[in-house]
């Protein structure tokens, strides 16, 4: 299992990121995704500075943002992703006839994708 460091002993830039996330999330801890990027505090700010900023507010509204997330995570095989990812894209509004579509189309790709990989179908024309 990986050490995951604590605020009571995190370093100062550490506790700097943990505020940063307990604010904008109104949590009173973090999570262990972050407690165990905090033993590297350079990839710790990295990756929060990047996940706030992909994860802000734009062209796709927040919900489908945590359903896509959540679907790349399905795909991935990451099941801390998963659950995160289910538990946000729940909290922001998605019902479970949502996560059935959402669960029909990932498990569709990933046959579809198998298949096509395994034939080697080569690109149509049209989709390039």
């Amino acid at each position: 299992m990986p050490r995951l460091v604590e605020y009571a002993e995190a370093p100062p830039e550490v506790r700097a990121v943990f505020d940063e996330i307990k604010s904008a999330r109104g949590v009173p801890d973090v999570n262990n995704f972050w407690k165990a990027l905090a033993v590297d505090p350079p990839t710790l700010r990295r990756t929060w500075d990047s996940l706030r900023q992909v994860m802000a507010p734009g062209a796709l509204d927040p919900l489908t943002k945590e359903m896509l997330y959540l679907a790349a995570s399905m795909a991935a095989g990451c099941a801390y992703c998963t659950a995160s990812h289910g538990a946000a894209a729940r909290a922001r509004g998605m019902t479970e006839a949502q996560f059935g579509e959402l669960l029909a189309v990932v498990g569709m790709a990933a046959e579809t994708n198998r298949l096509a990989e395994a034939l080697r179908v080569p690109v149509d024309p049209a989709f390039d």
